[in-house]
């Protein structure tokens, strides 16, 4: 878990950056974040630090419910809306690495609790601060994300379907070119879905096996090894179906690629 990892006195801003003038952001980390990537929640609090902000990690945080949203249990997936809402309140910000995550909170919760007198306004207030990582940097912190990655290899991408809502694929191909385009190569379908969808692939293997297929044949065309993912069940589809496949990919995070260029945390191959 990220507080073992980072006590919240930890994440404070240090160095040439002044507390008072910090931008306060809470981490919510989600759950395959937390789970399967830490590494990357790691990165984000080391790359928000970096640009001056002051992160803090509630610790009562869980689930935000959208496993059991995207299952049909709206009640279920309410009560978790209903618990999150106040963990999260105190805080100026709230950034996620996770683009699904962020769509729950800021399109979804309003949904779920816009009948309820005592949650509908405090669900508002939530989705209006809640980041996915990415659109936090360019849209709050004006950040040029390209200008401050730096590869020492061929680099393509691909564009989460749940970021939609947040951002189109063109926008993911000029953030993270900057003034590097050589660096990166553009897969010829920037737009095509993994397959997963979470339950999706569950219940729709004949239809999520073959679109994974077509999705990892178009990232390996690009000529790139390394492929920035930004959302942590497009990466487990992708890593498990480019390892079964035996094909040379291997995917980050744009948060772990920003870290490693300016320094604050060790490449990893």
């Amino acid at each position: 878990m990220i507080p073992a990892r980072m006590a919240p006195h930890e994440a404070r801003v240090s160095g040439c950056y002044a507390e008072l003038d910090a931008v306060e952001v809470a981490l919510f980390v989600t759950c395959l974040t937390d789970t399967f990537f830490p590494r990357v929640g790691e990165a984000v609090v080391r790359v928000l630090r970096h640009f001056g902000c002051r992160v803090e990690f509630p610790e009562g945080q869980t689930c935000c419910g959208q496993p059991a949203f995207n299952s049909g249990f709206d009640a279920e997936a309410a009560a978790l809306a209903r618990r999150m809402i106040p963990v999260f309140e105190p805080y100026e910000q709230v950034v996620t690495p996770s683009a699904s995550c962020a769509t729950m909170v800021k399109t979804h919760f309003p949904e779920l609790l816009a009948d309820e007198a005592r949650w509908r306004e405090a669900a508002a207030r939530l989705a209006a601060k809640t980041y996915e990582f990415t659109t936090f940097l360019r849209e709050k912190l004006d950040v040029d994300i390209g200008a401050h990655l730096s590869f020492d290899e061929p680099v393509t991408f691909h564009f989460p379907c749940h970021a939609r809502e947040a951002y189109g694929p063109d926008d993911l191909h000029n953030w993270l070119a900057g003034g590097k385009q050589a660096d990166l190569c553009v897969p010829e379908h920037s737009d095509l879905c993994c397959g997963f969808g979470g339950l999706f692939a569950v219940d729709y293997p004949e239809i999520s096996g073959p679109m994974l297929a077509d999705r990892l044949e178009d990232l390996a065309a690009s000529g790139a090894r390394l492929v920035i993912c930004n959302e942590g069940g497009c990466t487990l589809s992708l890593a498990g179906g480019a390892h079964r496949r035996g094909l040379p990919l291997r995917f980050k995070h744009v948060a772990e690629c920003l870290a490693e260029s300016l320094g604050l945390m060790e490449p990893e191959r």
